[in-house]
């Protein structure tokens, strides 16, 4: 298959309306092509006039490696273009920034979670494209997790930088047709191009949605392989709380533990409360010790949620749901465990971080009502996720 990038470098039809045109780029260190070249290179040595390049969250080289961790802006020392940040001083592009460009490229391999901030940030850009009269064009490429649609939608009032509308945590769209929702629902009025791929299989395995003949590549540093994005959608939400998500470890956000929680009785407790909701996956208890981050340096118990192997049912595995069960059996077992960590998170500073991650207080509410069942939250959910259902079907390119 060929991504939007391939594409556009292989096709000089796609290309001949950039003639003549002042080129931004959108990009990270995943905005690689087939053969591995940094998108930025490849379209300089096809001849694009690349005029700046814009960075998201942890940067374009990718160096940085926590939430509201913030990159400068500099000049590129390899083409002398202004590299803009928009995860430093500004997370939405400047005026002076939208002056260097006639059409930007947005080359971002996205997780397919609504709280990955490049969701946000590709927003952030259409919007500003459509004040200041720019194109913008995205190389899309596959959503690694897949079409699935899992979680509660984003309520009102509660967008953020981790929720740029009301859609479910994972949403099952490319960046392509998530740009398509975007111009629709909030009624943006600009040159809006798809630089579709082709011969994408989000329905097929071993991959589903992500094709494994191709390499992977870190879209951000805890981002390591196809693994963590199918469980992402759900491990995300340990960045609210205090377990860790393992980072300090090699294999971050694929698991989650603490020194004090057995994690055996956890899986245990787990599968009592929801024992429908742990198919399609293989939980495995470990231990670990993080080198950085929460817990450094002591011994935790950990649960490990393997999405993949002969284990792993694409259809019936459902990250958001293992996860809200972990988190209800945390509860059930320590009553009075610390669960929730109140901190500024993604520049929210009156919200819990485990509601700014949701869009809302219900899954906390949930958790902590000794009375609420497996069925309260899985009621809600489907509602919001069979409503998103029938919004994106319009949208999608594929």
């Amino acid at each position: 298959m060929k991504f939007g990038i391939d594409r556009l470098l292989a096709e000089p039809d796609l290309r001949k309306p950039l003639e003549g045109k002042r080129v931004a780029l959108l990009a990270h260190p995943a905005s690689v092509t087939a053969d591995l070249t940094h998108s930025l290179d490849a379209l300089v040595a096809a001849g694009v006039k690349i005029s700046a390049v814009f960075g998201p969250q942890h940067g374009v080289r990718g160096d940085l490696q926590d939430n509201m961790m913030e990159s400068p802006d500099f000049t590129d020392p390899v083409y002398g273009v202004p590299v803009f940040s928009l995860y430093g001083e500004v997370r939405r592009p400047t005026g002076q920034s939208m002056t260097t460009f006639d059409t930007i490229l947005i080359d971002l391999q996205d997780l397919g979670c609504r709280i990955y901030t490049y969701v946000t940030t590709l927003l952030y850009m259409l919007e500003a494209a459509s004040k200041h009269g720019k194109s913008v064009w995205v190389l899309d490429r596959p959503n690694p997790a897949g079409r699935p649609v899992e979680g509660l939608t984003l309520l009102l009032g509660w967008e953020s930088f981790v929720g740029a509308g009301p859609m479910p945590m994972r949403h099952g769209m490319t960046l392509g047709e998530m740009g398509r929702w975007f111009i629709d629902h909030f009624g943006l009025d600009l040159d809006y191009r798809v630089v579709a791929m082709e011969g994408w299989q989000p329905e097929t395995g071993p991959g589903f949605g992500w094709p494994m003949d191709r390499p992977w590549v870190n879209p951000s540093p805890n981002a390591a392989n196809v693994n963590m994005a199918r469980a992402y959608a759900g491990t995300v939400m340990l960045e609210g709380t205090t377990l860790s998500e393992g980072r300090g470890t090699t294999r971050p956000l694929e698991g989650f533990g603490a020194p004090d929680i057995d994690a055996r009785a956890v899986i245990e407790e787990m599968r009592s409360i929801a024992p429908e909701w742990m198919t399609g996956c293989t939980l495995r208890d470990f231990w670990f010790q993080p080198t950085f981050h929460k817990y450094v340096g002591e011994l935790c118990s950990g649960v490990f949620i393997h999405a993949e192997g002969a284990g792993y049912d694409h259809e019936s595995f459902r990250p958001w749901r293992v996860q809200a069960a972990a988190f209800k059996a945390v509860r059930r077992l320590y009553p009075d465990y610390q669960l929730w960590r109140d901190f500024p998170y993604e520049y929210e500073f009156d919200k819990l971080a485990i509601d700014v991650i949701n869009g809302g207080a219900a899954l906390r509410e949930w958790v902590d009502d000794r009375h609420a069942e497996a069925g309260d939250l899985d009621t809600l959910a489907k509602h919001d996720e069979a409503a998103w259902q029938d919004v994106r079907r319009m949208h999608l390119c594929y």
